[in-house]
């Protein structure tokens, strides 16, 4: 990338959103290790570089620091929060306990409003704190440009280095006009155009994946999801016919997912893929397990053993592609008390086994899922694809409490099917996160015609969210609730009630199981 703001994570949970507001700017941002050397950070050559927030005091014997060099590096800096105070520690200011906290919404005060990192803003700004420590002497060469309630160092520069610090987070919501904020620091201050968008990132994409693999064979695992299948339309626009994608049925999809997947990339596509069929091994393994975890466990290691046995038929390989993204691949460096750590531990993508010897290829490891989903557009991925909604890796398993039998995944499918055709019918499906049946334990006596019945409950589930973190339940019309409701009685055998699920996560989950 020509132009590139580096970010250096000390710990802060909100490091990512740091990097999305740069791109939200039109500038590509790239997050890398607090600890990487001067020499290294140079040969990137980024326009500027942001030192992120954190959980730690710079004063604490185990501090996360930099490598000192990297303030001789000529390169425009912009601090925030623990990273204004490292920079202040380094180069020659106090950092103490402050007399009382500053957490939540604060108002900042311009006391300069020539410094470029203000530019076009009001004198007063709603902003968002989070930190014990505060600034208490500056560095040679800096001076204040902002105050705040309780610091008189809330913003400071040394506008001959180029360097500047915000004592608060410019990076989340609550600082209402934080994305301007960074907006002048990559352009007024680094200088950055507005060149970066899907399809440089695109060019620039396909050619690392041909320097990286050169002329060697790539193999993925294709689930049909948004993320595979991105993954998988654009190593092959970068090496053809070297990528070979291995679609593994485990008898847990949706209805016509896997003919869908192989329409799509074996027929349309034209990508070398392997089909694998293995239902009755998955469905057999499930026989009487009830616990939810025993199922994952059973479904990942069983996917393992099926994957790795494909690997060896489609011939050798030296790389595998794996369609992870940036949230699950940032890795801090481990920090005691870091809980920006126990977030991001949730994303990590657990991986095959060690004993498969492949380099990793992972083409879209810098992007955010919506931009995947831009990506995805670029390559003429269909729109069902592109913009699908979120299904869990072991399937419909995770959807049927209880035990999985070959009757319930055929009851849960059909009805599940319904549930995707009305909410897209009526508009819903692109507004929501996720909707999608789950099939109870639980029968229940019904009336159909003269008889009486005693079927299975369907619970419909339909989630409004941004990241999957948190949920709330979407109100639906009474009429379409009516109609999938009337569908799924008339036209699935083995159910007769519907009920739908007015939970929001927390303090439920998305899914049931």
């Amino acid at each position: 990338m020509n132009e590139q703001i580096a970010i250096l994570d000390f710990g802060s949970q909100y490091t990512q959103v740091i990097a999305r507001r740069i791109r939200e700017c039109k500038v590509y941002s790239t997050i890398l290790p607090f600890d990487i050397s001067a020499e290294r950070l140079a040969a990137l050559n980024p326009a500027g570089i942001i030192l992120s927030g954190g959980p730690n005091s710079v004063y604490a014997d185990k501090a996360p620091m930099p490598d000192p060099a990297l303030f001789k590096l000529g390169v425009p800096i912009l601090g925030v929060c623990y990273g204004l105070q490292l920079m202040a520690h380094f180069l020659g200011g106090k950092v103490e306990p402050g007399e009382k906290r500053e957490y939540g919404k604060g108002t900042l005060s311009l006391t300069d409003k020539s410094c470029p990192l203000f530019k076009n803003l009001p004198a007063d700004l709603q902003i968002w704190n989070s930190h014990t420590d505060r600034l208490t002497k500056l560095p040679k060469g800096f001076k204040a440009v902002a105050v705040s309630d309780n610091s008189p160092f809330a913003a400071v520069e040394n506008r001959t280095r180029q360097f500047y610090g915000l004592q608060f987070h410019p990076e989340v919501a609550h600082t209402l006009q934080g994305k301007e904020i960074l907006a002048n620091f990559v352009h007024t201050i680094c200088g950055c155009g507005q060149s970066w968008n899907m399809r440089s990132y695109l060019d620039q994409a396909v050619e690392d994946i041909q320097q990286q693999v050169g002329s060697e064979r790539v193999i993925l695992g294709l689930s049909g999801g948004v993320d595979s299948s991105v993954a998988a339309a654009l190593l092959h626009k970068a090496v053809g016919d070297q990528l070979t994608c291995i679609f593994v049925n485990n008898g847990l999809l949706r209805a016509r997912e896997a003919e869908a997947v192989q329409e799509v990339f074996g027929r349309q596509f034209k990508i070398r893929l392997h089909y694998e069929d293995a239902t009755d091994l998955f469905l057999n393994r499930l026989k009487g397990i009830t616990d939810p975890e025993k199922k994952r466990k059973i479904i990942g290691k069983t996917f393992i053993e099926v994957f790795q046995s494909s690997t060896k038929r489609v011939g050798k390989a030296k790389f595998l592609a794996q369609g992870t993204l940036y949230p699950d691949v940032i890795e801090s460096i481990p920090i005691a008390g870091n809980p920006a750590a126990m977030i991001k531990s949730h994303h990590n993508v657990g991986g095959l086994p060690k004993n498969m010897k492949f380099k990793l290829v992972e083409p879209l490891k810098c992007l955010f899922k919506d931009e995947v989903r831009q990506l995805g557009l670029e390559l003429g991925l269909p729109k069902e694809i592109v913009f699908r909604q979120p299904f869990p890796g072991p399937g419909l398993a995770v959807r049927i409490l209880g035990e999985v039998t070959p009757k319930r995944c055929s009851i849960l499918r059909n009805a599940d099917s319904i549930v995707v055709e009305e909410v897209k019918r009526s508009g819903w499906y692109y507004k929501t996160w996720q909707s999608f049946a789950v099939l109870l334990p639980v029968r229940s006596v019904g009336v159909m015609g003269d008889e009486r019945t005693y079927d299975y409950t369907i619970a419909l589930r339909v989630v409004e969210s941004q990241d999957g973190m948190t949920a709330d339940w979407v109100k639906l019309p009474y009429e379409l609730l009516e109609t999938i409701s009337n569908r799924i009685c008339n036209e699935v055998k083995g159910v007769n009630r519907v009920c739908f699920d007015i939970s929001s996560k927390p303090p439920a989950t998305i899914e049931w199981e």
